[in-house]
């Protein structure tokens, strides 16, 4: 990337790790040493390259793991409160922000609205029965990723996953536990708040679900 633009994407992902809210856009410029139309420019090929989302009234959204608005998890840290992207992102977070050794995330059963709360931590994966659906295959995250992160969602029981499946009429996605959620999230942003950063690549992406122990149902075609 240009350097004004990592500039502009490393003061976005600190601002809402610091903060848990967006900077404006005169804050991001402070920041990058640039003007507020550079940075508006630099945030829509940060867009293009997948590093942010708009949403339809062209508001950033999400900067994975970190959203602006719900998408169903909030995480609460000893000083700050997140929105998480998605199960995933939810469960990334304590892993990436620092001086937060753990955090309460909370969320409800798409299927029958019960709350349900975890302490997560950088070191011990959860015992918990609950299990996480991802209704979109990872290969097509980037189809519709609004859509994609609204629907990774965690439910009570596999029972409940079929009752939401059977409701809305979707067709099952990949049931994981929580224990393989964390695993799967706790190193997969790592570097997001430094500088250079570097996306995987696919096949890197494949190796790295391998060892967490995610199948090729997981990556879809």
């Amino acid at each position: 990337m240009d350097d004004r633009d990592e500039a502009v994407r490393l003061a976005v992902y600190r601002g809402l790790a610091a903060s848990g809210r967006m900077p404006a856009h005169d804050a991001l410029a402070a920041h990058a040493s640039l003007s507020e139309a550079e940075v508006a420019g630099a945030l829509e090929r940060l867009a293009a390259a997948r590093h942010v989302v708009f949403d339809e009234e062209h508001r950033i959204v999400l900067a994975h793991p970190f959203a602006t608005r719900s998408f169903g998890f909030s995480v609460m840290g000893g000083r700050t409160i997140w929105w998480g992207g998605c199960a995933w992102d939810a469960f990334a977070i304590p892993h990436l922000v620092p001086d937060e050794p753990h955090a309460l995330i909370a969320t409800t059963c798409p299927a029958c609205g019960s709350p349900h709360a975890w302490t997560v931590s950088r070191t011990e994966e959860p015992d918990a029965p609950q299990v996480a659906h991802f209704l979109v295959p990872v290969a097509h995250v980037w189809d519709d990723v609004v859509h994609t992160c609204s629907h990774q969602r965690i439910f009570c029981s596999e029972d409940c996953v079929e009752a939401w499946l059977s409701r809305t009429g979707n067709e099952r996605g990949y049931v994981m536990d929580l224990p393989t959620l964390w695993r799967l999230a706790a190193r997969w942003y790592e570097g997001r708040l430094d500088s250079p950063y570097r996306r995987r690549e696919p096949a890197e992406a494949r190796e790295y679900f391998a060892s967490v122990g995610l199948t090729g149902p997981f990556w879809g075609s």
